[in-house]
């Protein structure tokens, strides 16, 4: 994947509990000074950034059912629409893993696709925490992440035991083909591993780190 600068595949990320609102107003700043694709912050932080954004290209992103995501499909759908009334451009959840361990792939279905109809066309980016799962369910769950109408399929919270990795990054794009978007997310730190994870297949980056990795990209270009 070709891009003008590595920003614009980043979700410019801050969800750490005790972030405060300074901390929320330097990441929209951020977000507009990179040309992010979009930040991603709490649900309870949405009036602040989606004012600090307002009249910028970056869309504003939230998360619901973060980051267990053993909530019932009612209160996720209620989140999800909440966050949408807010100005949430696009939804990050997570999906039940214990019904991904159960094989009760329908459920998970169901529930994605009522949470879908809640975003009312904003991009849904389902969640599927790899770091607990084998190749089959990785792939199963994909499938059912296009099933239910999704816009993309996640590797990971960044809260789980481990995040995203270039062999689950490809195999999620090998089985998505295209018909929705992978986004890697967890322990993206330097541009090494951005790119990395860019050529196995993701066609976005959820991180933190975004300021060293323009850095290293620019000091790459630049020599």
């Amino acid at each position: 994947m070709s891009f003008v600068s590595p920003a614009s595949l980043i979700d410019h990320t801050l969800l750490a509990p005790t972030a405060c609102a300074a901390d929320f107003e330097q990441l929209c700043e951020e977000a507009v000074e990179f040309c992010c694709a979009s930040v991603c912050v709490p649900a309870s932080r949405l009036p602040l950034v989606t004012d600090l954004l307002h009249g910028s290209e970056v869309a504003v992103g939230t998360v619901i059912g973060f980051p267990l995501g053993y909530e019932t499909t009612a209160s996720k759908v209620m989140q999800a629409a909440e966050a949408c009334h807010l100005g949430a451009d696009e939804v990050d959840m997570v999906i039940h893993g214990g019904w991904a361990q159960e094989g009760d792939y329908a459920r998970i279905e169901h529930e994605i696709a009522e949470i879908n109809r809640a975003c009312e066309g904003r991009a849904l980016k389902v969640i599927i925490e790899c770091c607990y799962l084998n190749d089959q369910q990785k792939r199963q769950l994909t499938e059912v992440v296009m099933a239910a109408g999704a816009a993309y399929v996640k590797t990971s919270t960044g809260f789980g035991s481990g995040g995203a990795t270039v062999a689950d990054v490809t195999l999620l794009s090998e089985t998505a083909q295209g018909k929705i978007g992978v986004k890697a997310a967890g322990g993206i730190r330097d541009y090494a591993t951005f790119q990395a994870m860019v050529d196995a297949g993701a066609t976005r980056i959820g991180c933190s780190a975004t300021a060293t990795i323009l850095d290293q990209w620019l000091q790459i270009k630049h020599k």
